[in-house]
């Protein structure tokens, strides 16, 4: 029989989505935090996926209906509020209200978000007024790395912040370091922020130059037409739409170059999950990415300029020795800074610290990030 947990929280969130990069991280936090943390969750996501009129009042009733029952849930000890920009944030701003003020508990309030960086640099200052009130109100703000600690210390101040990155399970995968010829995939939602229409255009451009590889594209979107037509006209290129987390990992098993060419991004659990699989990383220089891609590991270029993702792909096509080694190093940094052993003990000191419980922190376990 499980000994009953030392620590009961709460967890806010879009917990009960099969995709979306706070929707897994709240599933990976349930499955891996320690026996001592009792998780419960409560979830705030969209009931469905739409636009127009109706589905925007369809979808306010039902936030309104979650909003107004929150307060008379059992009370935790600790709760831990995931939220991203604009319509998150706002929708978040009352879990964080009511749990600090209402409740009186410890209260987290966990950044994501690949455009928070100028959401909170809006010239409204009616929203920056609120930010800050909200922020305030939260006992502590989890942020994804010192890029995005730099960005919110101006609204929520230092002594708050805490740097904790995301995380994978790397035993989940099983990398593949020579792949003949080159595989390279583009596994992502099919949106103008995710790059997509400059790497199909990059493809195209590198069918003329002979050199030998083939390319997977997942995902699915408004522009998974572009996909769809490169791999129409090419015997090389396979569109495969959306894939399970199943398969995502054969994928990336399967490679040897990740492509992500976005134009805005938190820290990607999508780079993590490629780095585990044992791919070499092209990206873009925004967010944290620059943080977690270095010359030894990967490329980085400029965002919406298909001719400087084609002309690094290129290289990295024509020297299989390096994108080897690359793979070789990314695989080694996921497994020793990028494990959900690793966040989740750091997770678990955060609340036994807000608790003023420091008995309850094994004494292995490495003291949170504050950088």
């Amino acid at each position: 029989m499980n000994p009953e947990p030392e620590i009961a929280v709460l967890v806010v969130g879009p917990a009960n989505r099969e995709t979306g990069g706070i929707a897994r991280y709240i599933a990976a936090q349930r499955e891996h935090l320690p026996p001592s943390v009792g998780m419960e969750t409560y979830d705030i996501a969209p009931s469905a996926d739409g636009e127009g009129r109706r589905w925007l009042v369809r979808e306010l009733l039902h936030a309104g209906k979650r909003a107004l029952r929150f307060p008379f849930q059992s009370r935790p000890d600790i709760v831990h509020v995931h939220t991203s920009h604009e319509r998150s944030f706002y929708l978040s701003s009352w879990f964080v209200f009511v749990s600090r003020y209402l409740w009186r508990r410890p209260t987290i309030l966990h950044v994501h978000g690949s455009a928070f960086d100028t959401f909170v640099q809006s010239e409204s200052w009616l929203v920056r007024f609120f930010q800050r009130r909200v922020f305030a109100a939260a006992t502590a703000v989890i942020v994804l790395s010192a890029y995005w600690k730099h960005i919110l210390e101006p609204v929520s101040g230092q002594t708050k912040l805490f740097v904790l990155p995301n995380a994978i399970d790397p035993d989940e995968y099983d990398p593949h370091f020579d792949v003949t010829p080159p595989h390279v995939v583009f596994i992502s939602n099919h949106v103008e922020r995710k790059g997509i229409r400059e790497f199909v255009e990059a493809v195209e451009q590198l069918q003329e130059t002979g050199l030998a590889f083939r390319v997977t594209i997942a995902g699915k979107g408004p522009l998974s037409y572009l996909a769809a037509g490169l791999a129409t006209r090419y015997q090389d290129v396979s569109y495969v739409g959306y894939v399970s987390e199943t398969e995502k990992r054969a994928l990336l098993d399967s490679a040897s170059i990740y492509v992500l060419p976005t134009h805005a991004e938190g820290l990607p659990i999508g780079i993590l999950e490629a780095m585990a699989g044992g791919n070499a990383i092209l990206s873009t220089p925004v967010g944290s990415i620059p943080e977690l891609i270095r010359p030894e590991n990967g490329r980085l270029v400029t965002p919406g300029n298909a001719d400087d993702l084609t002309t690094a792909l290129a290289a990295l096509l024509a020297d299989p020795t390096l994108v080897r080694n690359m793979a070789q190093q990314n695989r080694t940094l996921v497994e020793e800074a990028y494990t959900w052993q690793e966040v989740a003990m750091q997770l678990t000191a955060l609340y036994a610290r807000l608790l003023d419980r420091p008995h309850e922190i094994d004494r292995d376990t490495p003291p949170v990030v504050i950088e």
